[in-house]
């Protein structure tokens, strides 16, 4: 069967079965199929979905990674499992470069990190916690990027994703007759407020960030009763990390605040944080002679600076010396990423996982 074939048929499969954040239980029994049908070893965990791929030889390690959770969305009037974020692209790109270079000369080992949940942002912290960069010396990620960046056919050597992290909180209030308001403290009030403390967030205007309100519930079926509790959710990000992190302070504080001035008790969790990225100069310009060689310098792109986020760049803030890039795959991706009804060019596929086996190929065959 030829590459692009065999690659499209592994997509249609992953992107027909897709299985949200920790639950990629028959997604990894796929991949485990695939590698033995490659004979290619691996290893699997007890405890976590996701896994580990080797070839080659050699102490030094370069290493690729796929995430392979689907989002948890509404789709056509039903919440279900849905691949619109295209991990399922991802997952197939990588395989396709494995099978492009599987039987080549390799003077260093290649590892590739089939890893769960990068939609709950902690994934990553997973696969490194079981040993996924150990001798890791240069680290490549891979993703669709949507029309409005790339357009198909164009390739970039990496990514600069921003920081996020998300925020979950509860308001305990007191509920009150809707005739007699001063006998409760109506959550929604509360709710207002925060809204309106997170507009008065400001930090250096030459600085890229936001905070908004991305979930209230409060109330019930009755018109009459003021609800004296709601929850909330916040995402917050940065294109810094630092930034960041200064946020977060703030509306800690003004959360803090905002109990005293309603007499009224918040509880909140920060979730889900991660990092802006951490681009590797070295590894960027690896992945760009790559895609010179594959596409032409004229379908080169430059580097891509989003406000999305992605737990990649965990592999680089807990291990500063491994060098690592995302390249990312024009493919006229619409209408964006997360979009229920997410839509591309499958012919990027092939592309992808040929830049991918370039990129690797490049390192590992230099003695």
């Amino acid at each position: 069967m030829q590459v692009e074939s065999q690659i499209l048929q592994w997509f249609t499969h992953f992107h027909e079965n897709p299985e949200i954040s920790w639950k990629e239980y028959e997604t990894t029994n796929k991949l485990a199929e695939i590698l033995d049908e490659l004979q290619v070893p691996y290893r699997r965990f007890d405890d976590v979905t996701g896994l580990l791929a080797e070839i080659g030889g050699g102490k030094e390690v370069i290493a690729v990674r796929a995430d392979i959770d689907a989002l948890w969305q509404e789709v056509d009037g039903e919440f279900r499992a849905n691949h619109s974020c295209g991990h399922d692209a991802n997952i197939s790109m990588v395989l396709g470069a494995l099978l492009l270079i599987k039987n080549e000369k390799l003077n260093k080992r290649i590892r590739f990190i089939f890893q769960p949940a990068e939609e709950k942002g902690n994934g990553a912290n997973s696969m490194i916690d079981r040993g996924a960069i150990e001798d890791v010396t240069h680290l490549f990620g891979v993703h669709l990027r949507p029309i409005e960046e790339l357009p198909f056919g164009k390739v970039s050597p990496a990514i600069h994703h921003g920081a996020a992290m998300f925020l979950e909180g509860q308001i305990k209030g007191i509920d009150a007759h809707g005739a007699r308001p001063h006998q409760g403290k109506n959550a929604i009030d509360v709710t207002v407020a925060i809204h309106q403390a997170l507009k008065n967030l400001y930090f250096s205007p030459f600085e890229a960030y936001s905070a908004k309100l991305t979930k209230i519930q409060a109330g019930g079926e009755n018109a009459n009763i003021i609800p004296g509790t709601a929850s909330f959710s916040i995402d917050a990000r940065a294109a810094k990390n630092d930034i960041l992190f200064q946020m977060k302070d703030q509306i800690e504080k003004d959360l803090h605040s905002l109990t005293q001035q309603f007499d009224i008790e918040i509880d909140w969790e920060w979730q889900d944080v991660t990092p802006g990225a951490e681009v590797s100069t070295e590894a960027s310009a690896i992945a760009r002679e790559a895609i010179i060689e594959v596409v032409g310098i004229e379908n080169l792109a430059e580097e891509v600076i989003t406000s999305g986020s992605d737990d990649f760049h965990f592999y680089t803030i807990r291990n500063p010396e491994v060098k690592a890039a995302m390249i990312g795959i024009g493919s006229d991706l619409a209408p964006g990423l997360h979009h229920p009804n997410m839509t591309f060019n499958h012919d990027s596929l092939l592309i992808g996982a040929k830049v991918i086996a370039k990129t690797l190929s490049n390192i590992a065959e230099k003695d």
